[in-house]
């Protein structure tokens, strides 16, 4: 039989093909091996024997106990590497079950053929796009009383593949979590094995594999932030693989985990940002030439800044900070961009920040151009969440953003079929409308269009509805701009509210559109929208004593603005207002408990001077 060469296609030669299925062991376990080595490092290779069918006689062989245990560890070998291909490869061999069957095979005692099947666990638990952890399930959640023995073997070539498959199957997975926190092999718990893992005389990559591991668990809620485990070990030992003196992908490693670590846990946040120089060493990532690093250490300044105002300040007055972020926003390889504006997007909640270093380095101008230029969705999800804090009123970056059309733009986001999206693209209108002159909020209310409002006050996500109510609240203050914008748009808004006070919402929705009808009773002209529509009236009075205490004290204040006196036409009102029974509603409510209501019921009957 002809070797097999490098050179050689899986297709042109298939006596081997045909040897593979061979009752001969030894033509088998040589077509086995000729197979491996054609499809290492090539795509191609690995495409043409999975389309032949060659991956169910693998599984096959692979399952076979009277088979020789070298025809076994060969297949899996193979099958690990047909598993570093493509996405659709990688789809392929999940689909077929395998990672139920490489588990199956650790309870058995051939530690080559265990060895083999947890570097090929460790290839499949390493892929980003098809995690394994979607396969598991309290069902089969005995297979992890194998993974808990391998991980008391004391070698590193078993207990990291182990860590690396328990990291993969509890990521998001609450049930795995549990079940692998409550997991003892001879009365100790997997995460006191892992425990000792991340111990500093451990090796790097196993250090990292078990914190990993450990992130993953504090994630998915099995084990929680202020544990010894993660305050005192896994935290620690992310910070120290970040420093300089590591490789740079275990820093990068290390940085990604971390960032996941603390994205949403203050505590943890802080612990970080104040540990061992982490700061100065996500910089020194930053200018590494790995874009693995440079977008890990994004993300671990952007979970870090996520919530507190001095990490934020520490984290922006680091030298060059800011020039590496705008150069992120420029670079021309997406994973920066998102990795740049995510972090951007936590350091924009810092008010102070927005007032000057921001400014200083104009980030809005990269920022608006990525917008433009057909983003992805999670990429526009997180500029346009970053646009909603630039457009905040004391923002010096909201003149210059609406002159590079970011009213269109929003507007257009909240057509989206995505409620984030929406919700970003109404956020952010409603931010720039708050305290805006009436060119801007009629640009607003014309591009958006009535029909639109309406949808979005419909919309599904209670967030889109709450935020289009303030984006309504905005467009009608503050008392000077009311009769202006609603002699313009005043049916619109009115039709608005109705809808919404008819609507089957919460008292906490129902309070915005009181809120606004308060607003628009502030006017001088703008009142007589409410004055004219009994339907309306008879809502106000009958808010007045619902249950909702919210919804009491807003109709009471907008009954108050009504009858205010002094103002043009306020003994008609009052007189009106009596007439639908309001004045025995406001002395009913003089009884209340609630001091907030209380006071201003008091308020409103000193409006009609003969109560």
């Amino acid at each position: 039989m002809q070797p097999f060469t490098a050179f050689m296609t899986v297709e042109s030669s298939r006596s081997y093909i045909d040897d593979l299925y061979s009752r001969d062991s030894d033509k088998c376990l040589a077509s086995i091996i000729c197979i491996k080595n054609s499809v290492i490092g090539s795509n191609r290779q690995k495409e043409s024997v999975i389309a032949q069918g060659i991956v169910s006689r693998l599984i096959y062989l692979l399952r076979d106990k009277n088979v020789k245990p070298e025809l076994r560890i060969e297949a899996a070998l193979t099958i690990g590497s047909l598993a570093k291909g493509t996405e659709n490869h990688i789809e392929l061999l999940i689909d077929s079950g395998i990672v139920q069957i490489l588990l199956e095979i650790l309870d058995e005692p051939d530690p080559k053929l265990i060895d083999a099947c947890l570097c090929c666990l460790r290839t499949l638990a390493s892929q980003e796009h098809h995690p394994i952890n979607s396969k598991f399930d309290v069902k089969n959640i005995e297979k992890l009383l194998s993974l808990a023995a391998l991980l008391s073997v004391d070698h590193p070539s078993v207990k990291i593949p182990v860590a690396t498959c328990l990291a993969s199957m509890c990521f998001n997975n609450a049930n795995v979590a549990k079940e692998i926190v409550n997991t003892s092999h001879r009365n100790i718990k997997i995460i006191a094995y892992l425990t000792k893992m991340i111990a500093r005389d451990k090796s790097i990559e196993m250090q990292l594999e078990a914190a990993r591991c450990m992130t993953n668990l504090h994630r998915a809620g099995a084990i929680p932030a202020y544990h010894l485990c993660i305050t005192y070990k896994t935290l620690p030992c992310l910070v120290r693989i970040c420093q300089v003196e590591h490789p740079e992908a275990q820093r990068a490693t290390a940085a990604e985990t971390l960032a996941y670590l603390t994205e949403v846990d203050s505590d943890l946040q802080q612990i970080a940002a104040i540990s061992n120089q982490l700061v100065s060493a996500l910089v020194d990532l930053l200018s590494c030439h790995s874009l693995a690093a440079r977008a890990a250490a994004f993300r671990a300044f952007a979970s870090l800044g996520a919530n507190d105002e001095d990490i934020r300040k520490r984290i922006i007055d680091t030298k060059c900070l800011m020039d590496q972020i705008v150069d992120g926003l420029t670079d021309t390889n997406k994973d920066i961009n998102l990795a740049s504006v995510r972090c951007l997007h936590s350091l924009s909640r810092s008010v102070q920040q927005l007032r000057t270093t921001f400014q200083d380095h104009s980030v809005w101008r990269p920022l608006m151009t990525l917008l433009s230029e057909n983003p992805s969705s999670e990429l526009l999800l997180a500029a346009s969440s970053t646009l909603c804090n630039l457009l905040l009123e004391f923002s010096p970056a909201k003149e210059p953003i609406i002159h590079q059309g970011a009213i269109s733009l929003l507007c257009n986001l909240t057509f989206s079929p995505e409620p984030a999206l929406r919700l970003n693209g109404v956020w952010a209108l409603m931010n720039l409308a708050f305290q805006a002159d009436q060119r801007v909020k009629s640009q607003i209310l014309n591009l958006l269009g009535t029909d639109q409002i309406f949808r979005l006050l419909a919309d599904s996500d209670p967030r889109v509805l709450m935020k289009t109510l303030g984006l309504l609240r905005n467009l009608v203050s503050p008392r000077n701009h009311t009769d202006t914008m609603m002699a313009l748009h005043g049916t619109q808004v009115m039709q608005g509210v109705v809808l919404v006070l008819e609507g089957p919402h919460s008292p906490e929705v129902k309070e915005q559109a009181l809120l606004i009808l308060s607003n628009i009773a502030d006017g001088e002209r703008a009142k007589d929208h409410i004055m004219i529509n009994e339907d309306i009236l008879k809502k106000l009075v009958a808010y007045m004593t619902h249950p909702a205490p919210c919804l009491q004290e807003s109709a009471v204040f907008c009954i108050g603005n009504l009858s205010r006196q002094g103002e043009p036409g306020a003994m008609e009102r009052q007189t009106k207002l009596r007439e639908f029974g309001v004045i025995a509603v406001l002395q009913q409510l003089l009884s209340t408990s609630d001091t907030i209501l209380f006071n201003r019921v008091k308020s409103t009957l000193s409006n009609f001077s003969d109560v």
